[in-house]
């Protein structure tokens, strides 16, 4: 059998933890951090990183298939 393509915008995005959970960071924070409508609040909040819904596991895990 051949091998996989790992998918190379999921590589970038994603990573999995020891556990296999698929670990993301969070969305919207690219620009506009300063005063134009993101609250402190909302900024301290999209520091991290955050697990992935289940929904949407197994499909990123198919991406990742070496991982």
């Amino acid at each position: 059998m051949p091998k996989l393509k790992t998918h190379s915008g999921a590589k970038k995005r994603f990573k999995l933890s020891k556990n296999g959970k698929v670990i993301r960071g969070h969305a919207n924070t690219s620009h506009l951090l300063n005063g134009h409508g993101k609250t402190p609040k909302s900024k301290r909040a999209m520091r991290g990183t955050t697990v992935t819904d289940k929904t949407n596991v197994a499909a990123i895990k198919r991406m990742l298939p070496y991982k």
